[in-house]
């Protein structure tokens, strides 16, 4: 059944879509892309299947199959084989959530129990195996190209949870290097599915390479815009909880801004005094909230939206090939929401 009505965004993301047949054919077709990955992550045995479905049954926000069917736009948009790609990029997403959540130890994931909270670490990293190979044989109805396409975005996201694990070699630039793990372990999937949307709705291959571009510079914007979020935005408006990343020690930019900083022969004791804090016990609400307020009012955080910034601007001007119209606005307005999201 068709969405009737006009839309300003897309329905599963926010996407800015302004022209309601877009949106309408988009919300349709996410529906069918919902569909068929209920389909394709069903087994005969209630155990794969209970918890190969449980990721998939909570929903997300589908941005990788919508960016596939949005750039499918770019030609024929109602190509079955958009649908195969949108379900593949998905598959792909959601079984290398099984295995950062082990990595992780992350509890929840998309508002649910984590998949190894429920069954183990064990299952959980067998469950991720299988959605990949299922996504590996639905791939391969799509052709050679595809195939080696995917396998090689799948390499990249491994490379990148590899080396965000081991963190920069001796003598790395550890901005360099976090720029790097972003590009291949988020920015890489995203630039197969503008590039999947793009190929299999017949655009022109100056199309194609301009959609992948953008998919690979939006990500790290995304990124770096998540970065911003974690420090300086209340969870009310943003849904995130600031401080999440700080309290675990994760690494972002802001924080390894002010390590550079403190580094050089520039470093003031206020900067020497921050990085001290951050580098401390985190768990009490207290310290966390110093840690922010410290953040809050340090350069490092500016250097940072303006980082998220630039990537958005550089992923808008790829987009100069695309014929003007609706999907060009769209993904245009996209790149400028994760601009005004860091500031």
């Amino acid at each position: 059944m068709a969405h009737p009505g006009p839309a300003t965004s897309s329905p599963a993301l926010g996407i800015p879509v302004t022209d309601p047949a877009l949106a309408g054919r988009l919300a349709d077709r996410l529906d069918e892309v919902d569909t068929a990955l209920a389909e394709a992550v069903a087994s005969a045995d209630t155990l794969a299947d209970d918890a190969s479905r449980h990721l998939v049954s909570a929903g997300g926000k589908r941005f990788r199959p919508l960016l596939t069917l949005l750039t499918g736009e770019l030609g024929d948009g109602t190509r079955p084989e958009l649908i195969d790609a949108a379900v593949v990029v998905e598959l792909t997403q959601v079984a290398s959530l099984y295995h950062d959540d082990v990595m992780d130890s992350a509890p929840l994931r998309r508002g649910a129990p984590s998949a190894h909270t429920v069954w183990g670490n064990s299952v959980a990293i067998l469950v991720g195996d299988m959605l990949f190979a299922r996504a590996s044989a639905r791939v391969a109805t799509l052709g050679p190209e595809a195939v080696i396409l995917q396998s090689r975005t799948f390499e990249r996201m491994c490379m990148g949870q590899l080396h965000e694990t081991t963190g920069p070699r001796d003598g790395e630039d550890p901005v360099a290097h976090y720029l790097q793990v972003l590009s291949d372990k988020t920015a890489s999937l995203l630039a197969t599915s503008a590039r999947l949307g793009a190929m299999f709705g017949g655009a022109s291959p100056e199309v194609v390479e301009a959609v992948t571009e953008y998919g690979e510079k939006v990500g790290v914007a995304f990124q770096l815009a998540d970065d911003v979020l974690d420090v300086s935005s209340p969870s009310e408006s943003s849904g995130k909880t600031p401080g999440t990343d700080l309290r675990e020690h994760v690494p972002t930019m802001p924080v390894l801004l002010l390590r550079r900083r403190v580094a050089s022969p520039d470093a003031t004791a206020e900067d020497r005094e921050l990085l001290e804090l951050l580098d401390s016990d985190l768990t009490s609400d207290e310290a966390l909230g110093r840690a922010l307020a410290g953040l809050r009012g340090h350069e490092v955080l500016a250097e940072t939206r303006e980082l998220a910034t630039r990537w958005a601007g550089e992923a808008g001007a790829e987009l100069a090939p695309l014929p003007d119209g609706p999907v060009k606005e769209a993904l245009a307005s996209f790149a400028q929401a994760l601009a005004d999201r860091a500031v």
